[in-house]
């Protein structure tokens, strides 16, 4: 594993190293995987062209409040990076190169717990289809204070289940307990 950090520039304004250098260099590298701290800007051209050129099992984390406004959030910041792509064709390279969103989320508590897996499944029309496979209940509040809840499949089943199989992971079992989600 190969850890990359970006770099501000100095008081001379030298030496600045951008998320996009990182991707690009990171791409010559060869990498399985590539793992991004938080996408915020034109970096995400980058990622999604990654994600959807053989580096299956990539992850990136990006600041949303639900699964559907982190969709919104990346094609924003597609329109950011100077490149002018339809609408149809941000939704499609965004629909190809996702498979899930993974949303955390803080409770009053101060946890942090998985809130919600949700599916990106394709394209229709100009919409990219989601559907919800978990969803993390809150069933109350212990003496202490802490959120308790279950982590919960929704039932839906995902267009993944035979390739989670082929990897060893059960799509029937579920993490219910007392939040430790």
């Amino acid at each position: 594993m190969l850890r990359l950090e970006t770099r501000p520039p100095n008081i001379e304004g030298q030496g600045e190293v951008t998320q996009r250098e990182l991707f690009k260099n990171t791409l010559r590298m060869r990498p399985d995987r590539i793992v991004v701290g938080e996408v915020r800007g034109a970096e995400v051209l980058d990622m999604l062209q990654a994600m959807s050129t053989g580096h299956d099992g990539s992850m990136a984390t990006i600041h949303a409040n639900n699964p559907r406004d982190s969709l919104a959030r990346l094609e924003m910041m597609m329109l950011l990076s100077g490149i002018a792509l339809p609408e149809r064709a941000m939704r499609q390279y965004i629909s190809a190169a996702l498979n899930l969103v993974v949303q955390v989320s803080r409770f009053p508590d101060g946890s942090r717990k998985v809130t919600r897996i949700s599916e990106i499944t394709g394209m229709e029309g100009d919409v990219v289809l989601m559907q919800d496979l978990f969803e993390f209940v809150t069933t109350g509040v212990s003496p202490s204070g802490k959120v308790l809840g279950d982590f919960r499949p929704t039932g839906i089943k995902s267009i993944f289940t035979e390739r989670m199989v082929k990897a060893g992971f059960s799509p029937t079992a579920s993490h219910t307990g007392n939040g430790a989600a």
